[in-house]
C-alpha cells in the first residue's frame, strides 16, 4: 500500500523543479510553486533556482560596464503563451576599475508563467543563456525541462525560496516609501535626488538608460536626517541621443525602481565633503616633486621645440653688459612663469565651469597648432635671412632712446614661447604634482605651477645668476652664421612637427590650406616692394583665414601606422580579455606628445618589448588622445592622472592594473607584464 501512494504521488513530488545543471562555476535548475495546474487557472509562479560557487557571480538585466544578463527561450514549450522573468535587486561589484551589478551566492529570478489554455498540464522547455564571473568569466548555454500536470497541490518550500526572492524585486514607486525627486543628466555625471520617510541606511543607486551610457561608481550622500539622498555618478561613455531613464533605488531589503522626469539642473548635494587638507610638509613635497618634473623637461625630447629659443636668448645676450644679461635672463625666465601662472588661472577657470582638463591638451586644438605653426615659420625664415622682422620705426626709436632694455620683451616672449611649447611633454615626477594641482584647492594649483615653471626656468636663471658664463662663447664670427642657420633648421623640423600633430587633430584638408596660407604669408613678407599697409593688411588677412579654417573645417585624421599590432582602446573589453587569462597592455598617446613617441621608438618598437607584445596571451591596447576624447579622459582620470603618456598593464593578477613611469624602460616594461601575468586567486567580478 505504501509502495502504490509513492507511485501515484511520485510524479506530483517531483513536478516542483526540472533536473539540474552542474558545473564548476554554478548549479541551475528551473522550479514551480504549484506541483499542479489548477482547473481553470491561468498563471503560474516559477523561478531560475541559481546556486553559484563561491567566488563566481551572476549578472543582473543591466549589468553594469560589461557584462550579460541570464537570459531564457522558451521555444519548443507545450501550453505556453507568455512568460515573464522578473529581477531581484542586484548588488554592486567593482574590478579592473570598472562597475558591474549582480548576484552571487544564490539567487532565484521569478518567472511569471501565462499558459495559453487555462488548467491544462504544461510541459516548459527552457533554453538558458548566462555568463558567471569570477577570475575568468565562463558563458553557459544549456537545456531545462519541467512537465506540471494538471491537478492541485503547491510546493511550499519551493513556494517560500520563491517569494523570498520576489520580495527583493523593486517595487513600483506607488508601493514604495523611497521617492525619486528628480534626475539631471551633465556632460559628466548623472544627479540624482531622491526622499523616503525612513532614513536610509546603505543606499545604493542603479541607472538603466540603455547600452551606450555607463556610468561608475557613485558618490552617495544622505541629510542630517537621513531622509533625503543625493547621488552623482561620473558618467564614463554616453549616446549622442538622451533616451528614458529607469532608476533602481536600494536601501538593505527595500527597493524602488522608477522613471522620472529629466531636471533641468543638477541638484546641489546636503553637504560638501570636508576633505583633509594637506599639511605644510605635503604640499613641500609636491612643491619640489612639480619643480623636479619642470626641470626634467628641460632634458625631455620636448626640448626640441625649445631648443633654438634657448640657445638664441644665450646668444642674444652675448655682447651686451653683466647687468642687461642679467635682466634679459630673468625676463625670460619670468616669461616662463607668466605662462604657467595664465595656465593655472585657465585651469581654475576651467574647473569653476565643470569642464575636464589635462597637462598639454591645448595641442588638442587645431586653431592653438596653426598659430603656433605660423609663429614657427615666420621665425624660420627670418633666420634664414628670407626677410627681417622690424618693428615700425616710431616704435624702433622709442626703444633706443631706452637704452638696453630694448631688448627685455623679446626675452620675455622667448620664454613663454619656450614654455608653451614644452607643454606637449610629461616627465617622472611631473603626473603626481599635475595631478596635486588638478584635484586640490587654488592654492596648490598656485603652487605646484609655480614650482612648475621655477624648474622649467631654472637654465634662465642660472645665467642670471652667472652672467658671466655667456662671455665663454667664442667672439663673434661666421660661425654666429652657421649657428644661425642651424637654429632655423631646428624651427623648421619644430614646425614640421607641429603640422603632422595638426594633421591627427584636424585633417589633411586643413594642413594643406594652412601650409599654403603659410607660403604666402612668408611670400608676402618677404617683398620689397610692396606697400607697408597693403603688406600689413595682407599678412592680418592672411592668418585670420589660417585660424578660420582651421577652426571650422576639421576632417577626418589621416590613420597612422605602426610596427605594432595594436588594439583599438575599449575599456570595456579589459575584464573580458583578463577573464579569458590575456594581459592587456594600455598605451595612451597622442601625436602631439614627444615623450610618447620617444618611449614608443625607444622601448615599445624595440625588442625585447615588441616581441613581447606580440605573444598570444598579451593585447596590446593603444588609446589616441591626439583629439579631444571625452571617454579617455575620464579613464585616466579614474586613475588620478591628467597628462600623457600613460601606461598601464592589467593582467589575472593585475586586475586594477600595474602602472607605468611616464618614462618607459625595457626592464620595467617586461616586470610589469610578468607581474600582471603571474597566477594567483582573484574574486574579481
Amino acid at each position: 500500500m505504501i509502495f502504490l501512494i509513492s507511485v501515484l504521488w511520485a510524479p506530483l513530488l517531483h513536478a516542483a523543479s526540472s533536473e539540474s545543471f552542474s558545473n564548476f562555476a554554478l548549479s541551475a535548475r528551473l522550479i514551480s510553486v504549484e506541483n499542479g495546474v489548477a482547473p481553470n487557472v491561468k498563471t503560474l509562479s516559477l523561478g531560475l533556482d541559481l546556486e553559484l560557487a563561491e567566488g563566481w557571480k551572476a549578472y543582473w538585466r543591466s549589468p553594469g560596464e560589461v557584462g550579460l544578463p541570464p537570459e531564457i527561450d522558451w521555444q519548443g514549450s507545450r501550453n505556453l503563451e507568455t512568460s515573464e522573468l522578473l529581477w531581484p535587486a542586484p548588488q554592486r561589484f567593482t574590478a579592473f576599475g570598472i562597475e558591474n551589478f549582480g548576484y552571487h551566492d544564490r539567487v532565484v529570478l521569478p518567472i511569471l508563467v501565462v499558459l495559453e489554455e487555462p488548467g491544462a498540464p504544461v510541459e516548459l522547455a527552457a533554453r538558458v543563456t548566462l555568463l558567471t564571473c569570477s577570475d575568468i568569466c565562463v558563458p553557459h548555454d544549456f537545456n531545462l525541462t519541467l512537465a506540471i500536470p494538471a491537478g492541485n497541490g503547491v510546493d511550499t518550500q519551493t513556494a517560500a525560496l520563491v517569494t523570498k526572492f520576489a520580495q527583493r524585486i523593486p517595487a513600483e514607486p506607488s508601493a514604495s516609501n523611497i521617492v525619486i525627486t528628480s534626475a539631471a543628466l551633465t556632460n559628466d555625471a548623472l544627479v540624482i535626488t531622491a526622499t523616503s520617510s525612513e532614513a536610509f541606511q546603505s543606499p545604493d543607486v542603479f541607472p538603466e538608460m540603455g547600452s551606450f551610457f555607463t556610468f561608475g561608481q557613485p558618490d552617495i550622500r544622505t541629510s542630517a536626517s537621513g531622509t533625503s539622498l543625493w547621488a552623482q555618478l561620473p558618467l564614463l561613455s554616453r549616446d549622442d541621443a538622451t533616451g528614458p531613464l529607469r532608476l533602481t533605488v536600494t536601501d538593505g531589503a527595500r527597493a524602488v525602481t522608477a522613471q522620472p522626469d529629466w531636471s533641468d539642473f543638477p541638484a546641489e548635494p546636503p553637504y560638501k565633503i570636508t576633505v583633509a587638507q594637506p599639511d605644510v610638509m605635503q604640499l613641500i613635497s609636491i612643491a619640489v616633486f612639480a619643480f623636479l618634473g619642470g626641470l626634467i623637461l628641460n632634458f625631455m625630447p620636448c626640448v626640441l621645440p625649445v631648443l633654438s629659443i634657448k640657445l638664441a636668448s644665450v646668444m642674444a645676450h652675448a655682447d651686451r653688459s653683466a647687468h642687461t644679461v642679467r635682466g634679459g635672463f630673468l625676463m625670460s625666465a619670468l616669461g616662463v612663469l607668466a605662462f604657467m601662472w595664465v595656465l593655472a588661472t585657465g585651469v581654475l577657470a576651467l574647473q569653476a565651469a565643470g569642464m575636464s582638463i589635462g597637462w598639454g591638451l591645448q595641442f588638442q586644438n587645431s586653431a592653438f597648432l596653426t598659430i603656433m605653426f605660423m609663429i614657427l615659420v615666420v621665425f624660420a625664415a627670418n633666420l634664414f635671412g628670407v626677410f627681417e622682422i622690424s618693428l615700425p620705426s616710431a616704435l624702433q626709436r622709442r626703444l633706443a632712446s631706452a637704452g638696453a632694455r630694448e631688448g627685455y620683451l623679446g626675452d620675455f616672449a622667448t620664454g613663454a614661447f619656450a614654455a608653451v611649447l614644452a607643454t606637449p611633454c610629461s616627465a617622472p615626477f611631473l603626473g603626481t604634482a599635475i595631478a596635486f594641482a588638478l584635484t586640490g584647492r587654488a592654492i596648490d594649483t598656485v603652487l605646484v605651477f609655480t614650482s612648475l615653471g621655477l624648474g622649467l626656468a631654472l637654465p634662465y636663471l642660472l645665467f642670471a645668476v652667472r652672467p658671466q658664463w655667456v662671455k665663454l662663447l667664442p667672439k663673434p664670427g661666421r660661425w654666429m652664421i652657421v649657428i644661425k642657420w642651424v637654429m632655423g633648421l631646428l624651427l623648421t623640423l619644430t614646425a614640421i612637427w607641429l603640422l603632422w600633430v595638426l594633421n591627427g587633430v584636424a585633417g589633411a584638408w586643413v594642413v594643406s590650406t594652412v601650409f599654403g596660407l603659410s607660403v604666402g604669408f612668408v611670400f608676402l613678407a618677404a617683398l620689397p616692394r610692396l606697400g607697408e599697409n597693403v603688406r600689413i593688411a595682407s599678412l592680418v588677412s592672411i592668418s585670420a583665414l589660417a585660424f578660420l579654417v582651421a577652426s571650422n573645417f576639421t576632417t577626418a585624421p589621416t590613420p597612422r601606422t605602426s610596427s605594432q599590432d595594436w588594439a583599438e582602446f575599449d575599456r570595456s573589453e579589459i575584464p573580458r580579455l583578463v577573464s579569458q587569462g590575456k594581459t592587456v597592455f594600455v598605451d595612451v598617446t597622442a601625436d602631439w606628445c614627444l615623450t610618447c613617441k620617444a618611449n614608443k621608438a625607444l622601448v615599445l618598437d624595440r625588442e625585447p618589448v615588441a616581441g613581447l607584445l606580440q605573444a598570444e596571451n598579451i593585447v596590446p591596447m593603444q588609446a589616441d588622445w591626439t583629439r579631444p576624447d571625452p571617454e579617455i579622459s575620464r579613464y585616466l582620470e579614474t586613475h588620478n592622472r591628467f597628462g600623457i603618456p600613460f601606461n598601464i598593464v592589467y593582467g589575472p593578477n593585475a586586475p586594477s592594473g600595474v602602472l607605468l613611469s611616464e618614462i618607459l624602460s625595457s626592464d620595467a616594461v617586461i616586470r610589469a607584464l610578468e607581474e600582471a601575468q603571474s597566477e594567483k586567486s582573484t574574486n574579481g567580478f
